[in-house]
Formats: structure tokens, sequence, C-alpha cells
């Protein structure tokens, strides 16, 4: 067969039109008619995002003859359209999750500010930042964009001039990241230290009347943590894929040794 018959056999296959599978190709109507009449050919990317969307192999598009599902080593295929979507997804959707968890720790905060003041008024807040927070990690949840599942379940491919387009970015904001990550660690030990002294009895009730403070302490740097490290692992996911992989994998197997093992 050729590649013609096989992309006219695998979009009946899938019960698609022309232009439904142009539309997931990004591409018209006329290019898909040309590809099955075998008067055009489409270019690589396209290429890869026919053996993606169909799930078969480069080899069994493009060799006369291939086998169905012939055995290939290769992966799902992310054009850098889709890589810069993803990346801000998760910048996005880690902004919602940070601010969300930042304001479930605030709602200790009227406890400790508002102690001579009726009851009345720090439960209101409570509540009120309790909601708040709730609300925007749902809605985080709720606006995970599922297309991008996928990046995080197969080996990728990406064009390796992208590749290192991203790591040249990545290096440019490492030492923001690292510095980012430094002060919100710190933030969270002195604000936790403060707690914990206080518990030991250490301080003695010094530390007391700054335990508001502590919260808001604690609160920036859990903030300040999730942004770097989810921006972080999102660039890594990208440029080091294979390693990712390996550690997915191995952590698999693990588990089923583990298992066999009981």
């Amino acid at each position: 067969m050729s590649f013609s018959e096989k992309l006219l056999q695998l979009r009946k296959e899938k019960g698609y039109s022309q232009e439904m599978l142009a539309e997931k190709l990004c591409t018209s109507r006329q290019a898909v008619s040309k590809w099955e009449n075998g008067q055009g050919f489409p270019e690589t990317e396209k290429l890869l995002m026919i053996g993606n969307l169909f799930d078969v192999s480069i080899d069994y598009l493009l060799k006369e003859g291939e086998v169905k599902g012939g055995v290939e080593e290769r992966g799902y295929y992310v054009s850098q359209e889709m890589a810069e979507g993803y990346l801000i997804h998760q910048q996005k959707s880690s902004n919602r999750i940070a601010t969300g968890v930042c304001l479930l720790i605030m709602v200790f905060l009227p406890y400790f500010m508002l102690r001579k003041e009726p009851v009345i008024y720090s439960f209101l807040i409570i509540i009120l930042l309790a909601a708040g927070g709730i609300v925007i990690l749902v809605s985080a949840i709720l606006k995970n964009d599922e297309r991008y599942h996928v990046l995080d379940k197969e080996a990728l491919m990406l064009d390796q001039g992208y590749v290192k387009q991203l790591t040249e970015r990545l290096n440019r904001l490492k030492s923001r990241y690292v510095t980012m990550s430094i002060v919100g660690a710190g933030m969270l030990a002195v604000g936790g230290m403060g707690f914990l002294l206080e518990k030991k009895g250490i301080s003695e009730g010094v530390l007391v009347p700054y335990y508001p403070i502590c919260v808001i302490l604690i609160a920036m740097g859990a903030y300040v943590i999730i942004r770097t490290s989810t921006l972080w692992s999102s660039y890594s996911l990208l440029i080091y894929n294979e390693k990712h992989v390996n550690q997915r994998n191995d952590g698999f197997w693990r588990k089923i040794k583990k298992k066999l093992a009981e």
C-alpha cells in the first residue's frame, strides 16, 4: 500500500472526514485531499502528527507494504506551538495552585491577630480565606487542560533546535529559580522555627506576638516553592524527557518487583 492509500484507510477507520482530519493536523482539506490522491506529500511535522494521531509508526506510513503497528522506537511528537502552550498553561496553573495553598495557610492568621476581638470577626475572615483558597484550587483542577496530560505519560519527540532554545532559556532563568527556591525555603524555615521554638518552650512566650508574621512567611514561602518547582519541572520535562521517562519506568518496575516479592 502507498502512503495515500494508508492515509485514506486510517482516516476511514477513525471515522474522520477530510475536514476533521485537516482540523486536527492544522492544515486545509485540500491538502488532505491531495495526500490521499497521491498528488502531494506532507512535510515532516505533519507526518509525525499523523503518526501520533493514528498511533502508527513512521515506517508504516513511509514504507511500501509495511505492516501496521510495526515496532519502531519513537515517541509522541510535540510541536513548538504545543510546547509553548504547555509552558504557559503550567505557569497559570502553578499560580492558581500556589495562591490557593497560600490562602489556606493564611486561614490561621485571623486567629493570631484577632484574639482580643469578638470571635465572630476572626471566624468570618477564616471562612472567607478558606473558601477563597478552595475555590481557587478547584478552578485550577477544572481548568487543567487534558491535551497536555500525554506529555507526562509518553516519550516525547521535539525539534532539536527548539530543545536548544529551551535549554538556553532555562539557563538564563536558572539563577532566578535557584534564588527564589532558596528564599522560599528560608521563609518556610524561619516561619516554622518560630512555632517550633515556642512549642519546645525555648522562647518562653517571646515569639507569640510574632505568630502572624510566621504564618505570613510560611504562606509566602509555600507560594514561591510551588511556583518555582512547577515551572522548573515543566522545562525539565521537555528538555530532559529521556531522563524523565527512565525515572518513571524505574519507579514502575520497582513497584512491580515489590509486588512480586510479596
